[in-house]
């Protein structure tokens, strides 16, 4: 029984500390408790949002010319197939 009140009271606490932390902003906003006295002033109306749909310029010139597009491309195969080799069950060893 004395484990079930223990439980209850840090459920209890816990569940304040949330609801005191979702109070934050609206506390901080109270002259002498949240903001220091050197603090700029907010502003008075939001920021806007980030312009997320504006596409960057398109480039003049290819990121990566095709040559080196299939140099690097033959290069990963290779390693791949270097490594399906090294980890393939090696049928003397048995």
């Amino acid at each position: 029984m004395d484990r079930t009140i223990r439980l209850l009271a840090i459920g209890a606490l816990f569940a304040s500390a949330l609801a005191v932390g979702g109070c934050s902003t609206s506390i901080a906003d109270l002259p002498g408790v949240g903001l220091p006295s050197d603090a700029p002033q907010r502003p008075k109306e939001a920021g806007a949002y980030l312009p997320v749909h504006d596409l960057p310029p398109d480039r003049e010139e290819a990121a990566m010319k095709p040559a080196e597009q299939d140099k690097i491309e033959k290069e990963l195969i290779a390693a791949r197939d270097r490594q399906a080799t090294s980890a393939a069950p090696n049928p003397a060893a048995k």
